[in-house]
């Protein structure tokens, strides 16, 4: 029987880095293209893993992203987008995992804490029923299974901005794996779409 996947995805910038220096995303060059890729690829996806700081950033927007139509999105984006719609309301009705060992409610539709975050569990996850797995932020997570070597896709949106400094996506892992590339495609916002996954 094939086993779930687990797919990360992740905007970072040209010179690789998760966040800035204070941890802030304004630096991300909003896409409507990126929504509607999201947006093709959400059948595939039935659940998604956070960890608890990227589970409350996007608790705290998400949930409401359509009540103010005449506001920006997080990264400046159109709310009236199609993209941005679909991908508001789908959030909202997906199951959503939180790795979390402090969080003691997770009050967002279809949230479940999960305290302990280890590969065995992931393991167990992978072999349940179901469609991939996604991971959005989260870079504690990210490098924990990714160290673990549990994750299966990697999909990167690389904006067309040089930080300098800041954090790097992966943290506290003594990591080097290898990939080969599934896709790469450049859009006309300077946003490059890569898509990779690990070589056996």
């Amino acid at each position: 029987m094939t086993q779930r996947r687990v797919v990360m995805f992740n905007q970072v910038s040209a010179d690789g880095f998760f966040s800035d220096s204070n941890g802030g995303l304004d630096w991300v060059v909003s896409d409507p293209e990126v929504h509607r890729r999201a947006v093709a690829s959400m059948p595939a996806t039935d659940a998604m893993l956070f960890g608890r700081r990227t589970y409350e950033n996007f608790a705290a927007f998400w949930p409401g992203a359509l009540e103010q139509m005449n506001e920006a999105g997080p990264h400046g984006e159109n709310k009236a987008d199609p993209g941005f719609v679909a991908m508001a309301r789908w959030l909202d009705r997906t199951k959503k995992l939180v790795a979390s060992r402090t969080l003691s409610r997770a009050d967002w539709n279809n949230s479940k804490i999960v305290p302990e975050l280890t590969p065995a569990v992931v393991r167990a996850l992978k072999r349940e029923p179901g469609k991939d797995i996604l991971i959005f932020g989260s870079g504690t997570v990210v490098s924990q299974l990714s160290a673990a070597g549990l994750i299966d896709e990697y999909r990167f949106v690389v904006c067309p901005v040089l930080l300098g400094s800041g954090r790097p996506l992966l943290q506290g892992a003594a990591l080097r794996l290898k990939l080969s590339l599934k896709e790469a495609v450049a859009l006309p916002s300077g946003n490059v779409l890569v898509t990779y996954e690990p070589q056996d």
